[in-house]
């Protein structure tokens, strides 16, 4: 399959009945895949006007009931941030794909970037935590979409598959294992009574009960402004602090939860390399030939780009004296890595904008410091 093709079908593996979008390269094949497998399965498929809409019409139906995607692409993901934030804020399972291209503004749309890393995170106004996975391979898609729409439904949060255009129109074999052999997260009922419902009262992990599918007897209010445990406006600094507290550790708090990483350790490593997404390919086939010639590099891959995985790059940062960072990008989770690492080795950048590394290329920057 095509990675975009896998993403689809994961999403529909992990009980998605409900997928809204607007053609937008390089992210259009799920749209087109959904689209003939969404009546096949009894879902719904909706083309919208725009990725504002899009979005829009994936909470409606996760509040509705049903698990939601919609798939972008950096101009689009752009445009879906204020609903975005709305989700994270009334607290909407729902799994934004986002299969990255060169920007800015169109820039150039078949080509790969990593350059929407920041705008995840940092996208929308006010204070948050947003969840975002990074594949590396069809197989990835095919997997991480399920994990997505499982952390999701268990954390009521919205989730970010952060794809790149070459992992969305790579093709690899991708196994697909038996039904009965999946980890499906499926929506519970509320098991408070419908007099006593309080549909953002958290339990001690921060988190609130499920979400009831509309018309099941239990009223729900969902705004966008701060709100009580009913979701009733309030108009209160000290109880509105309290919220974005909680909508931040309720993520934070758990991260250990749904923090995926791939770690290669050497002994005597001068040198370590951090990447995620396709990039990372390219950088452990740099880290196997620079083993061949007798340099040894730690590999560390993000899977879980956000929440970022502070302790774990301290830790790398310990035992060595230079991190490289790859990124189709001018510097973007190179500054997370900088923070991280708090002065134990020094960090430095690799950009690359508009096309994929080489290993000879990454292979260069490792001698440099060997």
């Amino acid at each position: 399959m095509s990675g975009n093709e896998a993403c689809a079908e994961g999403a529909i593996a992990a009980g998605c009945m409900f997928f809204a979008g607007y053609p937008i390269t390089p992210a259009t094949e799920i749209m087109e895949h959904m689209a003939r497998r969404m009546p096949e399965v009894g879902g719904v498929f909706l083309q919208c006007e725009d990725e504002i809409s899009s979005i829009a019409s994936v909470i409606g139906a996760v509040l509705a009931g049903a698990k939601g995607m919609t798939a972008t692409s950096g101009p689009g993901f752009s445009l879906m941030q204020e609903n975005l934030g709305w989700a994270v804020m009334c607290e909407v399972p729902c799994v934004i794909v986002n299969c990255q291209r060169t920007g800015p503004s169109t820039g150039l749309p078949t080509r790969v970037s990593q350059g929407d890393v920041m705008q995840s995170l940092w996208g929308r106004h006010g204070d948050g935590m947003i969840i975002a996975l990074a594949p590396a391979s069809p197989q990835e898609m095919f997997e991480l979409t399920i994990k997505a729409f499982n952390i999701a439904e268990t954390y009521r949060a919205p989730v970010i598959l952060l794809a790149d255009e070459e992992v969305a129109h790579m093709r690899e074999r991708v196994e697909v294992p038996e039904y009965d052999e999946l980890n499906i997260v499926w929506r519970r009922n509320p098991r408070t009574s419908k007099k006593d419902f309080l549909p953002f009262k958290a339990d001690r992990r921060g988190i609130p009960p499920p979400l009831p599918s509309l018309g099941s007897g239990y009223h729900v209010l969902f705004t966008g402004l701060s709100h009580d445990e009913r979701g009733y406006p309030i108009d209160d600094p000290e109880k509105h602090l309290k919220l974005v507290r909680r909508l931040r550790d309720k993520v934070i708090n758990n991260s250990k939860r749904f923090t995926f990483l791939e770690k290669r350790r050497h002994e005597n490593s001068r040198i370590a390399v951090i990447s995620y997404g396709t990039v990372s390919r390219v950088a452990l086939k740099a880290v196997v030939e620079a083993k061949r010639e007798g340099i040894s590099v730690d590999y560390l891959r993000l899977i879980t780009v956000w929440p970022f995985p502070y302790d774990e790059v301290l830790k790398m940062a310990e035992n060595v004296d230079h991190i490289l960072v790859p990124e189709l990008n001018a510097g973007q989770i190179y500054h997370s890595v900088a923070e991280a690492v708090r002065g134990e080795a020094d960090v430095l950048p690799v950009m690359g904008i508009a096309r994929q590394f080489t290993p000879r290329e990454i292979l260069g920057e490792i001698k440099k410091l060997a």
